[in-house]
């Protein structure tokens, strides 16, 4: 007859607690585990009724996963700046519209395919306000990308040469916000003209574009450099567009002379 060893430990198993816990993680609830983890430290738990309890641990479950999202949504736009809506400085006199900006800042334009467009000198902030709408567009669910136009241009023109246009225009055209920064900064060559035209024709009345620019709207048409082309894209941005003109010193400067 086998004896049973009494001094030998016994194998610990996991509480209730440890294992919820662990399904929690496993099935990626991590705003609930938290929460959960902290009931236990505390006392919160013990006066709470059930149903109560559960409405909790599920609400920051959905808070959790929506913080998750605008984390997600703005690294994928891979901003220039950490710009914010509340860090717009309209003490300085740009010509920036306090009244215009709060119009903006509801994102209506972008829910309605509608563009902007930001023009001024180098430094009087045009960058700055459409990171600072980008971020709000990924606070409120909003896929954006931003990207420098010129770089843009010349990676989609090697992607062109590879026979890999299509693909990344793809990836462009899910974006509901595009935002192209420094626009006609150097004028159009041959092989982008048609390719902002792809791009624009993708979005048209559909979905929105910020753009700036050191120029104004009125000189786009020599920048683009063909008649033809200009016509087709101007024709399909300029209409439903809201725009900002900023104008005065350098930001940068001012800033540099107050320090």
């Amino acid at each position: 007859m086998e004896t049973i060893d009494k001094t030998a430990p016994a194998t610990r198993q996991p509480d209730q607690n440890t294992t919820s816990l662990d399904l929690m993680n496993r099935m990626k609830m991590h705003g609930m585990a938290e929460a959960f983890r902290e009931s236990l430290a505390g006392t919160t738990a013990q006066s709470m009724t059930p149903d109560s309890f559960l409405s909790m641990l599920l609400h920051r479950e959905w808070d959790w996963r929506a913080q998750a999202a605008v984390m997600r949504l703005t690294k994928n736009a891979a901003f220039r700046y950490k710009a914010y809506l509340e860090e717009i400085d309209y003490a300085t006199n740009r010509g920036l519209d306090r009244n215009q900006m709060e119009r903006l800042a509801t994102l209506d334009f972008v829910r309605n395919g509608q563009n902007l467009f930001i023009t001024g000198s180098s430094g009087t902030g045009k960058s700055f306000l459409a990171c600072a709408l980008g971020h709000e567009a990924c606070k409120r669910g909003i896929r954006t990308l931003y990207a420098n136009a010129s770089k843009l241009l010349g990676q989609l023109k090697v992607a062109k040469v590879k026979n890999n246009l299509e693909p990344e225009l793809k990836k462009i055209e899910r974006c509901q916000l595009l935002i192209l920064d420094d626009l006609f900064l150097v004028p159009l060559d041959a092989k982008e003209r048609p390719i902002l035209l792809d791009i624009i024709e993708d979005r048209n009345e559909r979905k929105s574009i910020i753009i700036t620019s050191q120029y104004p709207s009125s000189s786009w048409y020599d920048m683009v450099g063909d008649p033809t082309v200009a016509d087709a894209i101007l024709d399909r941005i300029v209409h439903s567009a809201h725009t900002i003109e900023l104008s005065g010193e350098s930001m940068r400067k001012l800033k540099a002379r107050k320090a």
